[in-house]
């Protein structure tokens, strides 16, 4: 059993955070101070450290390189009024990391150097913490496999790193989606549901294909009759018609279940929404549409918290949506971040204190 004590800790002789202004910073561009690696060889977990962030040395024969085997999460850090840092649901990417990692038949990564190792981390560079709206300290745990031989197989060796990244918003205006009806980005009993690297290096195709014509993103539909909503681009989805909340249920494995997501949940059910997780049929959406009950759609996810959708189109259908006047995922935005920041009381124990 591996204890913080364990942990070797080497800190950095100098700051970068003196040649970066936080303010206006762009989304995952710059990597603060330190990280934590460790390795996993032999069938147990050992070389737990934090050193200064720093390039890695691999062999070309690296087996995730050639078979893709790594995984990771998203996770953000906020500081409350008084400039006490905070993490938020951490435990609950902790368990989904894992998740993927028997999808991908990795080795799961204890809660004592997952968690603890964490803490540890952003504790020493909590000053990389911004402090404006919108900004935050984006936490990024990952795994990979580290073989050093060609064969499709899970390896025997692996490494997990964390590393940090000061951010601002990821979208920072409302989007337009376009709703792909060629390519998919999971199938039942594929890996939809784990944040395996591949799913994004397999989407990039259709993203790229949506831009050239003039949008931001994809709705993602399913496999076979392309008619059921899925994820939008690296987020889960909700669709306010009348006074319901709708988002793709989690049942068939091809989506992410999004912590975002749950949290969004859960605040709309506070603020009197009948929430649905179910199907939904992209032609019962337009119908909606049509009928003028189709009042908010918008994305949820970790680096885009909430993501107003001010356009979504289906083959030549447009709609099109006032996203000023709206306010249903504006006040579910101002809830996270007045929780995130210690502005509202936290009811849901969602902030972890260093």
């Amino acid at each position: 059993m591996i204890a913080a004590a364990d942990f070797n800790i080497t800190k950095a002789e100098r700051s970068k955070l003196n040649d970066i202004n936080l303010e206006n910073i762009p989304f995952g561009k710059y990597f603060t101070d330190h990280m934590l690696e460790a390795d996993y060889e032999d069938g147990e977990w050992k070389n737990v450290e934090i050193k200064p962030y720093q390039p890695m040395l691999v062999q070309p024969s690296l087996a995730a390189i050639h078979y893709g085997q790594s995984i990771f999460e998203g996770i953000k850090a906020y500081k409350n009024p008084n400039g006490e840092p905070f993490i938020f649901r951490p435990q609950d990417n902790f368990r989904r990391f894992n998740i993927s990692a028997e999808r991908m038949q990795m080795p799961p990564v204890p809660e004592e150097i997952f968690m603890e190792g964490m803490r540890q981390l952003v504790k020493m560079d909590s000053a990389w913490i911004p402090g404006q709206e919108d900004h935050s300290l984006y936490i990024r745990p990952f795994m990979f496999s580290c073989d050093e031989t060609i064969g499709v197989k899970p390896s025997d060796k692996y490494k997990f790193m964390i590393i940090l990244s000061p951010t601002g918003p990821y979208y920072s205006t409302p989007m337009r989606i376009y709703v792909e009806e060629e390519f998919v980005r999971a199938v039942p009993g594929g890996v939809g549901y784990a944040k395996a690297a591949g799913n994004y290096g397999a989407s990039m195709f259709a993203t790229a294909e949506a831009k050239r014509k003039g949008y931001d993103q994809v709705l993602w539909t399913d496999a076979f009759e392309h008619k059921y909503v899925q994820e939008c681009g690296t987020m889960n989805v909700f669709f306010i018609i009348g006074n319901t909340a709708i988002t793709p249920d989690l049942e068939q494995g091809t989506i992410l279940a999004g912590v975002t997501r749950d949290s969004v949940i859960t605040l709309l059910k506070e603020m009197g929404f009948n929430v649905e997780e179910r199907a939904l049929n992209i032609d019962d959406v337009i119908d909606a549409h049509k009928a003028g009950l189709l009042y908010e759609v918008f994305g949820t996810g970790t680096a885009a918290t909430i993501s107003l959708i001010k356009e979504l189109r289906y083959k030549d259908y447009v709609m099109e949506f006032d996203v000023a006047n709206w306010q249903t995922a504006p006040e579910i935005k101002k809830r996270l971040n007045e929780i995130r920041y210690g502005k509202r009381e936290d009811t849901h124990g969602w902030m972890v204190k260093l």
